[in-house]
């Protein structure tokens, strides 16, 4: 009966879904909204050598995890099996692979109720347009125009829509006749289980530059907290030694202790006070007298 194969069919996918979860050290749930079939097949052929990408019917990752006595902790994925997803199998490290995703997004055009990627702003200059009704749309989204040569101008750079701005219809449209693409569009990673432990989509976006950052931050002050405290470490041994010398040389000096090292200083010093000392009895006998 085809009602019974189809059902045989489900219960391999799910044995073999289980197995993969089994296998696999990482496991990242990726939305697909706003992702075009050519682009995700790019992203497989891409990530082949390291992910493994598959989409599955929330309803059978759910009864796979069930499934996947080995890995108990999966089951807090299951409130993020919410729209349209693509699952990614691999043993990378969960924040290499919202990188490599996030490297992969692309530009495109925007939608009604789209959001802004970034801060959009439509430059002055020649849009190429006949007179008509181009003039009113444009100046509907705020942006200022003149007629030149037969054409519609944008006489000044004008900022339509911020970062994270929900895009109207009108806007959208005024955009795309444009050329200008407001929109990236891409895998975004929702959550990772990483060897137990599940990692956000907040936790997951990271700023390289700043990261960068804190750590030389970081190591500066251990480095000085090191030197500071004279722990010898490969780093920072030379300098600690020359530290020690610095201060071994001054207390033999300060402590008039005569070494090889020491002398020819020991008797500038000497000399130096001789001449203070001696400075200060010509003042006490031009006094007196």
């Amino acid at each position: 009966m085809p009602s019974q194969q189809i059902l045989q069919e489900k219960i391999n996918e799910v044995e073999e879904l289980a197995q993969l979860l089994a296998q696999y050290k990482v496991i990242g749930i990726a939305s697909l909204q706003k992702v075009r079939a050519a682009q995700l097949q790019e992203f497989k052929k891409k990530l082949a050598d390291d992910v493994y990408m598959r989409v599955i019917k929330n309803t059978l990752i759910k009864r796979a995890v069930e499934n996947c006595k080995e890995k108990l902790e999966l089951k807090k994925l299951e409130e993020h099996l919410t729209g349209s997803n693509v699952f990614l199998f691999t043993d990378l490290n969960p924040f290499k692979l919202a990188l490599l995703l996030e490297k992969g997004k692309v530009r495109t055009t925007a939608k009604a109720g789209d959001v802004a990627a970034f801060d959009v702003v439509v430059p002055a200059g020649n849009t190429g347009q006949p007179p008509g009704p181009i003039i009113s749309q444009l100046n509907a989204v705020g942006l200022p125009t003149r007629i030149e040569s037969g054409s519609v101008w944008i006489t000044k750079d004008t900022l339509v829509a911020r970062e994270g701005d929900i895009i109207p219809g009108r806007l959208a449209s005024v955009l795309s006749k444009l050329g200008i693409k407001p929109v990236e569009a891409g895998l975004v990673m929702k959550v990772a289980y990483d060897d137990g432990l599940i990692v956000e989509q907040e936790q997951l976006r990271l700023d390289i530059n700043e990261t960068k950052q804190y750590i030389e931050a970081a190591r500066a002050e251990a480095f000085g907290f090191s030197l500071s405290i004279a722990y010898p470490t490969s780093e920072n041994i030379q300098i600690i030694v020359q530290i020690a010398h610095q201060k071994a040389y001054a207390l033999t000096i300060n402590a008039a202790i005569p070494t090889k090292e020491t002398i020819k200083d020991l008797i500038r010093k000497a000399h130096a006070e001789m001449l203070y000392l001696n400075n200060l009895v010509k003042i006490e006998k031009r006094d007196v007298n």
